[in-house]
């Protein structure tokens, strides 16, 4: 072995025999043969060695072992390549990252130097200021008045001279606030830097308007960052169009552009949003790239964009992209968005929406950061993904799902949508378009696996409403997981219409019987915040050509915003019925679910809500004691949901689909407000007592005891991490289901993991209400029964796999359980705990 190991460091034509340490060098050719047979098969068996011998007549004179040592050396030096590799992007990444904090470093610096001047000044003006009200004399008043005065900006002129002074003035602004002190920034919440994360991210505080600012390194060089990031359509979600509307060429090398943006709305109770403005594209002295953006709404002697129905003119502050050529390759990248939203236009329930820099760092800062990394491994790596598609296929796929439910949530008139009369209910809003299947999803397509062909006109049913209490990450998840839970509402009733019409589609379950649910994964981004898959439903019966017919039908899925980690963060599940081909030019129709958090302090949220809640066993009116109050705080919070689902139909039907699928959302709605109630800590039981049972110990002390008790009595580690905090986290993220039950004449529930609350399908408060002999079928509960003394007796007890139900009632199948005896600090029992390993709904 040390034999191999040194040759490994030796060059590819020599070899050890391992008999006497001496080297053999080999010809040219045969090392040629040799390295063509290890890209066929690098680790040949002994039969297959012999077989390359025979087959290659230049390696007739080598032996076996050589063979064999050649082969070992080549897949250690192919090892040993790729290590360094690793490290030298390691590297590469630290010392960018470096470079990054030192210039964070210098700006903090002068923000402190500035922060000190400022206090000495305002210091004198006090004392100043003191002083003057002891002089009575107008001239003394008048003065001190007018210090305060700053002029207003006067119109700038519009004229090709007027633009390059405003963009030299946009660049000035925008740089003081990519590298400068213009806006007080601070960390975004639970975000730490380092060489694995996407970047340094930092939120505004204090300044008009919306502002935040990301640095990151990309392996992707300037002009092509550059190119990527002013097609703002071709990956910022809310982006409906980009016009450019005149270029103009500088002096300097650089460009001038006028443009017209729009922007979606994000729920149907808002109007959507539009940007008159002006790009100047340039190079710094230090060859730095520079993209920068601002609003022209106080401009003179020049073109203007007039108010556009529908559309609420907003304004963006000096904003852009400073890109810098990165040693080795690759670019540093400065990111500013900084915006005003205008927050009046809005209710005042949603206005947080629009004053939220957290949230604009979410959708527009990092949104651009996480692109250009997912680019910069596709080129680094090219790999074909899901369903052999290449990763920019996937991205144009969810953009075009994405961008489907955008123009059904906003319905636009010039898309060809007109509102539908209510029925007296504002509940649901009704869309209709006559020309949608002609002009975006094509005319007349059929799919193969029975979906109801294209007609030329949709409808949209869409409804907005307000939950509480309840997470997106969790809500949605819970959605996408179990679907059955609200898909499948109204089936009867619409089947019925179905026979009628013949050519609607339902969104979500489809008419007939709802059938399996297979997830098959596609694609994921670098930072794993945004998933696609396709679902399939096994057999399921719907209605072809008027008849009743089984078949498999797929839907295409997009999902985001189910980590928890990411504080206050929005979440999506859209999903569209596809055919079993998956052309990537066959027309989707997009329905689905958005959910945003409401909570006006969610700038300032704690980064560690996730491990709150994992921690949340000593809850109260008060809050979380271990957390902070981060529970007390989540008790009051909010967010929207909006819903919109499409339909497809012959035009002669229009009343009956109508009234379909008024009826179909209603139902979903109500179905989504039960779920919430059950998942919402606080509504599940409001007048139940949300105090821990005397003597519970918290989650840490808990999750200590859990492990150690299971390491006495099974001889084995249930978790590998040791300290308090780590093992809290595994034993939390683990992937059986764990939950403790207490030592009572009728065992109820006091503590479950994640996996045991999903199992349980309930929130770890509601979990109290939950008793033990509940979740098991009559068979169990004759095997607990016997068995439940042993566990006192011997410490633990194994069962076999069988059937127990969740706090919904559904059927859950596990094919071990394990029950152990948990002991305190004293050794006294304080609870059994209960391990179901590999379970699923039935």
């Amino acid at each position: 072995m040390m034999a191999v190991t040194s040759a490994c460091k030796d060059s590819a034509t020599k070899i050890s025999s391992l008999d006497n340490g001496k080297y053999v060098r080999y010809t040219p050719e045969q090392v040629e043969a040799l390295e063509r047979l290890y890209y066929e098969c690098p680790k040949p068996s002994s039969m297959r060695r012999q077989q390359l011998i025979r087959e290659c007549p230049i390696l007739s004179d080598i032996e076996l072992k050589q063979i064999k040592v050649w082969f070992q050396n080549r897949r250690c030096r192919e090892k040993q390549r790729k290590e360094a590799s690793r490290l030298q992007t390691v590297n590469r990444k630290l010392t960018a990252m470096n470079r990054l904090l030192m210039e964070e470093n210098d700006r903090l610096q002068k923000q402190v130097s500035q922060l000190v001047y400022e206090n000495s000044y305002f210091r004198q003006q006090t004392q100043n200021a003191t002083l003057a009200t002891t002089d009575t004399s107008c001239e003394s008043v008048v003065t001190s008045g007018q210090q305060n005065l700053t002029p207003p900006h006067p119109p700038k002129d519009a004229s090709p001279a007027g633009l390059l002074s405003i963009a030299e003035e946009t660049l000035a602004e925008f740089l003081s606030k990519a590298t400068g002190t213009a806006v007080e920034w601070v960390q975004m919440p639970g975000m730490k830097p380092g060489p694995d994360s996407i970047g340094i991210v930092a939120i505004s505080h204090g300044c008009t308007g919306v502002a935040a600012r990301a640095c990151g390194l990309v392996g992707l060089e300037p002009t092509r960052v550059a190119e990527i990031l002013k097609d703002w359509p071709s990956w910022f979600r809310d982006c409906r169009a980009v016009d450019v509307l005149n270029v103009l060429s500088t002096g300097n090398g650089g460009t001038i552009e006028l443009l017209y943006m729009q922007l979606y709305a994000p729920t149907t109770l808002a109007p959507a949003r539009d940007f008159w403005l002006l790009r100047y594209t340039s190079v710094l002295e230090d060859g730095s790239l520079v993209v920068c953006e601002r609003s022209l709404n106080n401009t003179q002697n020049g073109p203007s964009m007039p108010p556009v129905q529908n559309f609420v003119r907003a304004e963006m502050l000096s904003s852009g992209y400073l890109i810098r050529p990165c040693e080795g390759g690759g670019s540093i990248i400065h990111i500013v968005d900084h915006m005003d939203l205008e927050p009046w236009s809005v209710p005042e329930v949603l206005r947080p929406l629009y004053k939220s820099s957290t949230l604009l760092a979410q959708k527009n800062t990092m949104a651009a950061l996480r692109l250009l990394r997912q680019i910069s491994q596709e080129v680094s790596q090219p790999n074909v993904t899901g369903w052999g598609r290449r990763p920019a296929a996937l991205r144009a796929l969810s953009q075009k799902l994405s961008r489907g439910f955008n123009e059904a949530v906003n319905g636009f008139t010039d898309e060809g949508w007109s509102l539908l009369e209510n029925d007296g209910i504002d509940d649901v809003t009704l869309l209709v378009n006559m020309s949608h299947g002609k002009t975006m999803m094509g005319a007349n397509i059929s799919y193969s696996n029975g979906f109801p062909s294209m007609s030329n006109a949709v409808l949209c049913a869409k409804a907005s409403m307000l939950l509480q209490n309840v997470t997106p990450a969790m809500l949605i998840r819970f959605l996408r997981e179990h679907r059955s839970e609200w898909a499948d509402s109204s089936i009867d009733a619409y089947s019925a219409a179905a026979i009628k019409t013949g050519q609607c589609g339902l969104p979500g379950s489809h008419a007939g019987t709802f059938g399996g649910q297979i997830i098959l994964p596609l694609a994921q981004t670098v930072e794993h915040e945004e998933f696609m898959e396709v679902v399939k439903f096994e057999n399921v019966s719907h209605y072809r050509d008027d008849k009743l017919m089984p078949g498999d039908i797929f839907l295409l899925q997009l999902c985001n915003g189910v980590d928890e980690n990411t504080v206050g963060t929005s979440a999506e599940l859209i999903f569209a019925p596809i055919d079993a081909s998956f052309s990537d030019d066959a027309p989707i129709l997009p329905s689905g679910f958005r959910i945003i958090p409401l909570d006006s302090g969610m700038d300032a949220s704690s980064p560690y809500r996730t491990l709150d809640l994992a921690s949340a066993l000593d809850v109260g009116p008060a809050g979380n004691r271990a957390s902070g109050n981060c529970a007390g705080q989540s008790g009051k919070s909010k967010s929207v949901m909006t819903i919109a689902f499409q339909f497809v139909f012959d035009v002669h039907l229009q009343d009956n689909v109508a009234a379909m699928a008024r009826q179909y959302v209603r139902s979903v709605i109500a179905s989504v407000q039960r779920v919430a109630l059950a998942l919402s800590p606080s509504n599940f039981s409001p007048h139940a007592n949300l105090q821990t049972p005397a003597g519970a110990p918290e989650a840490q002390t808990l999750a200590l005891w859990i492990s150690q008790s299971y390491r006495c009595f099974m001889g084995m580690e249930l978790l590998k991490n040791e300290g308090r905090e780590s093992v809290l986290k595994s034993l939390w993220h683990h992937s059986d289901a764990v939950m403790c039950c207490s030592l009572q004449a009728l065992p109820n529930f006091t503590f479950a993991n994640q996996s045991g609350l999903d199992m349980l399908e309930t929130t770890l408060v509601a979990l109290q209400d939950i008793t033990l002999e509940k979740i098991f079928d009559d068979n169990g509960k004759k095997t607990l029964a016997s068995e439940f003394p042993r566990i006192m007796e011997q410490g633990f007890i194994c069962l076999q796999g069988g059937i127990c139900l969740s706090s919904m009632g559904r059927a859950i199948s596990y094919e071990k359980a394990v029950a152990w005896k948990v002991l305190n600090e004293e050794e006294n029992a304080h609870c059994i705990c209960f391990m179901f390993m590999n379970w699923s709904f039935v």
